[in-house]
């Protein structure tokens, strides 16, 4: 961290970016926070409508438009910036778009002396969290990826919501690829320290595992209804990131599901994706390795080879 006042930059002020901002203004995340479009009438109107609701709010953030000049002396710069995806399309469709934008991007915000953290938001966010850390340079630890963040949070509240339990005594991770081909292991997923498996098999009827079937499938496909329905999803992103971010500017040492670079955990090395990690202000302290099944594992191996092959196809972009 540069310093003791905590600032994040935010590039890219469309729908996820602005909620991202807007949670981090009510949750008090940070001292300063600098927004940078590439349409710059934007950022400036975005900043002044914040700065209009900090009378009403427990804030006292700093909020302004900027320029790649102010990434400098930040502790966090996050990326929301990219070309939106449409109904019918899926993250992976948007690669060659969206790689072009962070080429535009990344080399300013590092020429710029930036020396912090990375926090990228911008689909497909495995794949763009590699083509982040290939174009700045960075030690992998400090570009990190929303990854599977929002998927854990959906994973928790459909849970809760079966289980008739507070989402928040839901533990249990979504891994591998923010996208088609991610996963819930269920043999790591329980009710405080109680394994749902075991709950259901002990229920005499009254839970049943075809049930986890169908929520594993509606927290793979949740965003896909979400933009059927209202065109794009941005309110459950905004929250993931802000959480993100308060783990950095904080220090926590806790654990998030973030997509993080392998070196070896999980038996997978070079590629970024989604799986527990600990989350500090140094990044990604390390990877929580937890011990899934064989079968699970065979699920993550195919959802790392699927992004290997999308990091080669955006390497050639």
């Amino acid at each position: 961290m540069g310093s003791d006042k905590r600032k994040v930059v935010l590039v890219g002020c469309g729908m996820v970016g602005m909620s991202y901002a807007y949670a981090m203004m009510n949750q008090q995340t940070c001292d300063e926070l600098v927004l940078i479009d590439y349409n710059k009438e934007r950022a400036e109107g975005e900043a002044m409508d914040l700065n209009h609701g900090l009378a009403f709010s427990a804030s006292h953030m700093k909020i302004l438009s900027g320029s790649y000049d102010d990434c400098k002396d930040a502790d966090i710069v996050t990326i929301c910036a990219g070309v939106a995806q449409k109904p019918g399309e899926t993250r992976m469709d948007l690669l060659a778009r969206n790689t072009a934008v962070f080429k535009s991007i990344i080399e300013p915000v590092t020429d710029s002396g930036f020396n912090g953290i990375f926090l990228i938001a911008t689909n497909p966010v495995d794949v763009m969290t590699k083509v982040a850390c290939h174009l700045s340079g960075f030690n992998p630890k400090r570009v990190i990826g929303s990854g599977t963040s929002l998927d854990t949070a959906r994973l928790r509240y459909l849970v809760g919501s079966y289980l008739k339990v507070d989402p928040r005594s839901v533990h249990g991770y979504v891994m591998g690829e923010h996208g088609d081909t991610e996963f819930v292991p269920w043999s790591q997923v329980c009710v405080s320290t109680k394994p749902v498996q075991e709950i259901i098999a002990n229920s005499n009827g009254k839970y049943s595992f075809e049930e986890l079937e169908k929520i594993e499938i509606d927290v793979r496909t949740a965003a896909d209804k979400i933009i059927a329905a209202k065109k794009a999803t941005y309110y459950g992103i905004g929250i993931a990131l802000t959480r993100l971010t308060k783990a950095i500017l904080g220090d926590e040492n806790s654990v998030q599901t973030v997509s993080a670079y392998l070196r070896g955990e999980y038996h997978q090395n070079g590629v970024f994706a989604g799986v527990p990690a600990i989350i500090n202000a140094s990044g990604v302290q390390s990877v929580l390795e937890c011990r899934i099944t064989e079968e699970e594992q065979a699920k993550f191996d195919a959802s790392c080879a699927e992004l290997k092959a999308k990091v080669l196809e955006a390497e050639q972009a």
